[in-house]
């Protein structure tokens, strides 16, 4: 729960912003309604207090014009769109930092059904197009503030092409679970060991909790909702002390938790980092643990000459034999999607 709700005239112009509005009303949150469209007091004396101001606002806004020019994200998505930018949750190795401007508030679009009116031009007809919905927010993680989550998945179970995806690391599924998905909609959620998670995943449902929210989306219910296509995210995935072991144990518990036939499929992710990310974690987490010796690893560079530091090629290859060697041993039906 934010501890302010900020709202732009803009977005208060729009009639999913007013739904919004009526969604914190009811739960009795403190609300600001700026009188003007910028975004104003929110930084602090210092990076860390800048970060702790963020975190704990939500400022309802409108997607600028940009946003409307989708890009593309092999290889998790044909397409990227945005319902919102920013995560209530506080993970120590955060891929956003860096990545977003500014100070790190959660903002959420008002202006939701004209970004989702705008997917059809992206469609390819007669063939499958999928549309990744987190990758600047955790969208489930502010569901019960937006109703956005749901509305994308309505929108997506009208489509004849359109496929979206989603992912999160929030368990509170009760409100999806009835919604006309259609089979077009697959939900995920990011997962990792035990040693990982309790350390690293601060604000966070449990990876038990996650597992439990993703098994209620796969089973078909009595009212005839749920049985959506689901995934699992295992990330960042870490050499760390006994981390086969480790591993093991998250994969028991996978398979506890869908002990039954699903559509699934698997995405597998390293721990990287970038030099500019590395800076931005270390002032909004300075205690942290978190390895981000340079020294430990290998240079990666991208095609725009953007520098990323990931594991050896040793280390990458003893990682990736163990999770697909267990992945088709205990989900033989399953698909892994990539590593990387």
């Amino acid at each position: 729960m934010p501890e302010r709700v900020l709202f732009t005239p803009a977005a208060l112009d729009e009639p999913w912003g007013q739904k919004i509005l009526a969604r914190v009303q009811s739960l009795n949150l403190p609300i600001e309604e700026l009188s003007r469209n910028r975004l104003t007091g929110l930084r602090g004396e210092s990076d860390r207090e800048t970060y702790d101001i963020s975190k704990r606002t939500l400022a309802v806004v409108t997607a600028p014009p940009s946003s409307f020019k989708l890009s593309p994200i092999p290889p998790s998505a044909d397409w990227q769109f945005h319902i919102a930018e920013g995560c209530p949750a506080h993970c120590q190795y955060c891929y956003l930092a860096g990545s977003l401007s500014g100070p790190p508030v959660i903002r959420v679009f008002a202006n939701l059904p004209q970004i989702l009116e705008n997917l059809a031009n992206y469609e390819r007809p007669g063939q499958a197009t999928t549309f990744e919905v987190s990758c600047y927010t955790d969208p489930l993680g502010i569901e019960h503030l937006t109703g956005s989550l749901a509305e994308c998945i309505r929108y997506f179970g009208t489509r004849s092409d359109g496929h979206l995806r989603w992912v999160s690391k929030f368990d509170a599924v009760d409100t999806l679970l009835d919604l006309p998905h259609n089979g077009h909609t697959r939900c995920r959620v990011s997962v990792n060991a035990a040693a990982i998670a309790g350390r690293f995943e601060g604000g966070t449902a449990s990876v038990a909790s996650r597992l439990a929210a993703l098994r209620r989306l796969a089973l078909p219910t009595n009212r005839g909702g749920g049985g959506y296509p689901v995934g699992l995210v295992i990330a960042p995935i870490m050499p760390i002390d006994d981390w086969q072991m480790q591993y093991s144990r998250l994969f028991d518990s996978i398979s506890e938790a869908l002990d039954f036939d699903c559509d699934l499929n698997f995405e597998l992710i390293s721990h990287r980092f970038t030099p500019g990310s590395k800076e931005v974690l270390q002032t909004w987490y300075p205690q942290s643990k978190l390895d981000m010796d340079e020294t430990n690893r290998t240079i990666k560079r991208n095609k725009f000459g953007g520098t990323k530091y990931v594991y050896d090629k040793d280390t990458m290859k003893a990682l990736r034999r163990f999770f697909e060697s267990e992945i088709t041993k205990r989900f033989p039906n399953a698909e892994i999607l990539y590593w990387t």
